[in-house]
């Protein structure tokens, strides 16, 4: 039936119909169109909010090298490498092996990169040369004995020494530590306090999980500039959450499960050291399918708080490795939290994905030690990575650079 051709009452019905739907649609339209725009603003204040709080980074992608098989320093294997140091004195990296004793003494190794600047847009990784080794040594003078340590981080300070994080072995009842050695003899000359809360207790309650200790520490930057007259920040991290704080893995509203809540200590390494303030470092959910998960390196980027974390997991896929930005400015000071188990008011620290390395399309091995290194022409850092082969034939000891800018 043609309306226009015959009036009845339906037609005034229904284009009264016709009217109040479009009035309604326009009404709903509006209404999405200003919930669009509110939800656009919001979207930019949280943009906004994030960009006062995070550092505006920069990593770009420079080159791999990889050191041969069975390669030595002074008749000692290489490998193992867990933990990397810039010293901008003498322009080189130290990286700590996590060797327990079984194929040499607990050591470091002295690093030199050699790298084609002679065209400074693209910059090439020649070479990583490792030029020498440096053999760990107690209070009296002597080479650690097999098992005592299990050496993960390094950090060098102006003052000719470098800070060591060991990882113990809670089964066989070895302490974790934080000691500092002189750079030349590898002797130790001092130890930082570790509170109670991380030392194993007897019920399996209370401190580290095995082998998930102080995987990662680094230096503030001022501290490390010669005759800066600021006093040293050391901050330390696990790789996961102490025993008390760990949480049975259940799945989210999400779909995932959450990442472990562990514990950062925030030194202060003046005339005697003490602990300023610790803080709680939410690791990302694991990958689907991860058999280990942790935040094995940490890197001080400023003086203001911000850091780079490195995240690595291992599971049915492979490696997994994300660098992310983190700031401890506004994080709740856990020092006085037994446990942060059903504990929701605590603020962790911020942190937002800054470089996943997924994106790279290359083999990526077993990465734990990151650092920034020298300064390149056009104003950047270079930024070193490198992996933890476990003196495995299957995996590789894996140098990536990169470059990296803030501003």
């Amino acid at each position: 039936m043609n309306l226009d051709q015959k009036q009845s009452p339906w037609r005034k019905k229904i284009g009264g119909w016709i009217l109040a739907g479009t009035v309604s649609v326009g009404a709903l339209l509006c209404l999405v169109g200003i919930a669009l725009f509110l939800t656009s603003c919001e979207g930019d204040l949280r943009s906004d909010a994030s960009n006062r709080i995070f550092n505006k980074l920069s990593i770009e992608y420079i080159g791999e090298y990889q050191v041969p098989n069975e390669f030595k320093v002074k008749d000692t294997p290489v490998g193992g490498l867990s933990g990397l140091t810039y010293d901008r004195q003498r322009d080189q990296f130290y990286a700590i092996s996590d060797d327990r004793g079984d194929k040499a003494p607990a050591r470091f190794y002295t690093l030199k990169l050699n790298l084609d600047t002679n065209n400074p847009r693209q910059v090439k990784l020649k070479q990583v040369n490792i030029n020498d080794v440096t053999l760990l040594k107690n209070a009296n003078g002597e080479k650690y004995l097999r098992s005592e340590t299990d050496t993960e981080a390094i950090a060098v300070t102006p003052q000719s020494s470098v800070f060591i994080s060991s990882e113990g072995d809670r089964l066989k009842k070895i302490l974790p530590f934080i000691n500092e050695f002189d750079l030349k003899t590898g002797r130790v000359k001092q130890a930082l306090p570790i509170p109670e809360r991380y030392i194993p207790d007897t019920e399996g309650k209370r401190g580290f999980q095995n082998n998930l200790a102080f995987e990662s520490i680094t230096l503030s930057p001022t501290g490390t500039l010669p005759a800066s007259g600021e006093p040293l920040r050391l901050f330390a991290a696990t790789e996961s959450a102490l025993m008390q704080d760990k949480e049975v893995a259940k799945v989210g509203k999400d779909g995932k499960i959450p990442g472990a809540k562990n514990r950062w200590l925030h030194y202060l390494l003046s005339d005697r050291a003490e602990i300023v303030s610790e803080h709680l470092y939410q690791l990302d959910s694991p990958p689907l399918g991860s058999i280990e998960h942790g935040l094995s390196e940490i890197q001080a980027i400023d003086t203001s708080g911000h850091f780079l974390t490195l995240e690595r997991s291992f599971g049915l896929t492979g490696f997994r490795v994300k660098i992310f930005q983190a700031t401890i400015g506004g994080a709740t000071d856990t020092s006085k939290i037994a446990s942060f188990k059903g504990n929701n008011t605590i603020q962790p620290i911020k942190k937002q994905l800054a470089f996943d390395l997924q994106q790279l399309d290359i083999y990526i091995d077993n990465l734990e030690g990151m650092a920034l290194g020298a300064r390149l022409s056009d104003g950047s850092q270079t930024l070193l990575l490198v992996s933890d082969n476990n003196f495995s034939k299957r995996q590789i000891t894996q140098f990536l650079l990169f470059k990296f800018k803030q501003g």
